[in-house]
């Protein structure tokens, strides 16, 4: 039984929950921009009342700028002083809102950015047309209602929270056998939410997925003429790439902007490909529920094949985000960090993802000419040995894997001759789209170079969804990992893996099949892969919300953003990183501190993130329910 207080507090967080509701409701009503607009900005100026009379009241922009510090100052002493009546979570969401408000209304961040924030709420008060800068839109007033809201202790729970009988409090009030009791009666009740979700996106350890592929299987090899036995020979697959339009259409259903995307690609050569492995995980009809995020890491969007064409002159530096021109002290060799190095002898893959970092080196899906030089490759590994303070060495591409067995073996013996190296890691994406390439012939060769206490061989893989994960796979993995073998996964969390659940479903079964979750990458920058990106905040939203719910063993992953040039910050790091403007399209701007800022004063990197909204809508046209992501809009 609840009593009084328990009853009012409840009623009290009720009232104040409402307005985010609200806000889901607009959203899903699809309204015409002028009339969502006019919805938002009569939410915006009931948020906070005293900031909506600072700009109503203030004579220019500069002397509303200095009232607000004065509002936020009042805030953050009621709050350090204890008079605002607030939690302890309150009050620390109060402290992150007051932060960021701050850093978007300070002048030096304008100058940073060449934008203000001020100026565009000044013009939305005072119901003026913009001079300058662009004007605000829905992205942008959504931001800031839900800042304003957040300097008065008012910020989106968890919308899971509400459809399950969940009551911390009565817990915190009992003791023993009672408090035990209660406290796993909670616990029940996130499985449950978990359970719900996971159902959502299944493996391919299903049956009824396993039955599909098997109908693919067939058809592809009746397609090609082949055998059940040929089905299980990796240069089969490698003979039978995927790689021209009329293949791809005759086995795969498209649709049609997508088809047409296909067709540039190939009149440009822009890189392409898909094993028959991997188009068998595809469901034939292009309505197909499961295999979005399967289709799109192989099927370019058009807007990637537009930018692919209109800068192939110089895409070798334009599409370089990561700037490893600056970072490569000898051809085939990057170095970002004091104890790893990478070494990439061979620059293409059994086929081709999108979104690939290195898209501007790879030529076209298994070139005869992607080995590198003898020569190149001598220099690079003397450069190894003449660096000892290197001990570990990341082979990636391209895909090694997909060398012979013979100058794989022969590269990794002349690496595990030089005496400072105690880790070789092999990056390749082969155990999700060619498992049938792990060979024991190659495992054996790979496992050879293992000497315990000494130096060992790592494989990391790239699986970006549950649904790619089949029994051959698991089969895969089992006969790597009795070899020794360490066996980790980087995923990229990209628009078509960010649904609520969907990455921590995929923890789990990365685990079941014997993978370690490694590294959740934040896409880069890069223009021509804009379809895919998704904003910082719901990485942060799905570590918190999400991958909490799950033992720490299935989410030993970190999320992590690549700086250009500088190497991976750590997004969990809330230090390592600030929001410091907001643009009239919602768009936040973030500075990112170098991994070396407590080691030397460096320059900050300043990354402009995806719109929250447009996130939004796009997840709406997926069928989201938007109030499921509604605690995105707090987190920093």
């Amino acid at each position: 039984m609840e009593n009084d207080s328990d009853s009012e507090r409840n009623a009290s967080a009720k009232e104040k929950l409402s307005w985010d509701r609200e806000i889901a409701a607009v959203l899903e009503r699809h309204l015409p921009d002028d009339q969502l607009m006019t919805v938002l900005k009569e939410i915006l100026e009931k948020a906070d009342p005293g900031i909506t009379r600072i700009f109503q009241n203030s004579i220019d922009l500069e002397s509303a700028r200095r009232e607000l510090y004065r509002h936020l100052s009042g805030i953050e002493e009621a709050v350090y002083e204890g008079r605002d009546g607030l939690s302890g979570i309150q009050r620390a969401a109060v402290e992150d809102c007051i932060r960021v408000l701050k850093n978007v209304f300070a002048p030096v961040n304008e100058t940073t950015t060449r934008t203000g924030s001020v100026r565009s709420l000044w013009h939305l008060f005072k119901r003026t047309d913009p001079d300058v800068s662009p004007p605000a839109g829905p992205g942008f007033i959504l931001e800031f209602i839900h800042l304003f809201h957040g300097i008065n202790g008012r910020f989106p729970i968890n919308s899971f929270s509400r459809s399950i009988d969940v009551n911390f409090s009565r817990f915190l009030k009992m003791e023993g056998r009672d408090a035990a009791r209660e406290r796993s009666r909670i616990l029940d009740r996130f499985g449950v939410i978990l359970n719900r979700h996971f159902k959502r996106y299944p493996s391919g350890l299903e049956p009824e997925v396993i039955s599909e592929r098997e109908r693919n299987r067939d058809r592809i090899l009746k397609y090609f003429k082949g055998s059940l036995d040929d089905w299980t020979d990796w240069k089969w697959h490698i003979k039978h790439l995927i790689k021209r339009p009329d293949t791809l259409f005759d086995l795969l259903q498209m649709r049609k902007g997508y088809a047409q995307a296909v067709k540039e690609a190939w009149q440009h050569n822009i890189p392409f490909g898909i094993t028959p492995y991997y188009l068998s995980l595809m469901h034939y009809h292009s309505r197909g529920q499961f295999d979005h995020a399967i289709r799109r890491q192989v099927i370019p969007p058009p807007t990637y094949v537009r930018a692919m064409v209109n800068h192939s002159e110089e895409k070798e530096f334009y599409f370089d985000f990561m700037g490893e021109h600056d970072t490569s002290p000898i051809d085939l060799v990057t170095r970002r960090y004091p104890r790893i190095a990478i070494v990439k002898p061979f620059n293409t893959c059994a086929q081709i993802c999108v979104y690939c970092q290195r898209n501007w080196e790879i030529q076209q899906c298994m070139a005869p000419e992607s080995m590198a030089r003898r020569e190149s490759l001598n220099r690079a590994i003397e450069w190894f040995e003449n660096h000892p303070h290197v001990g570990e060495v990341l082979v990636t591409g391209g895909d090694p894997i997909m060398m012979s067995d013979r100058s794989l073996n022969r590269l990794l013996s002349r690496l595990a001759g030089i005496d400072h190296i105690y880790r070789i890691r092999i990056g390749s994406r082969t155990p999700v789209v060619l498992p049938f390439r792990w060979t024991d012939h190659l495992i054996d060769n790979l496992s050879g170079h293992i000497e315990p206490g000494r130096r060992e061989i790592v494989l990391v893989t790239h699986f970006e969804h549950s649904f790619e994960i089949t029994p051959e796979v698991a089969e895969t993995v089992g006969r790597i990992r009795r070899k020794g073998i360490s066996v980790y996964n980087q995923q990229v969390f990209t628009i078509e893996n960010s649904r609520r659940f969907e990455t921590a479903k995929l923890r789990c079964d990365l685990r079941r099949a014997g993978i370690d979750p490694y590294y959740t990458f934040m896409p880069k920058g890069k223009q021509e892969t804009l379809d895919y990106l998704v904003p910082i905040a719901r990485i942060l939203q799905e570590r918190k919300e999400e991958a909490r719910l799950l033992p720490g063993i299935d989410r030993t992953d970190e999320p992590v953003f690549n700086v250009p040039k500088l190497g991976k910050n750590h997004l969990r790091a809330k230090q390592d990183r600030r929001l410091i403007m907001i643009k009239p399209d919602g768009s936040r701007i973030y500075e990112f501190h170098p991994w070396e800022k407590r080691f030397t004063d460096l320059s900050t990197y300043i990354h402009t993130d995806i719109p929250i909204y447009d996130y939004l809508i796009k997840m709406i046209e997926r069928g989201e329910d938007p109030e499921n992501y509604n605690s995105i809009w707090n987190y920093y």
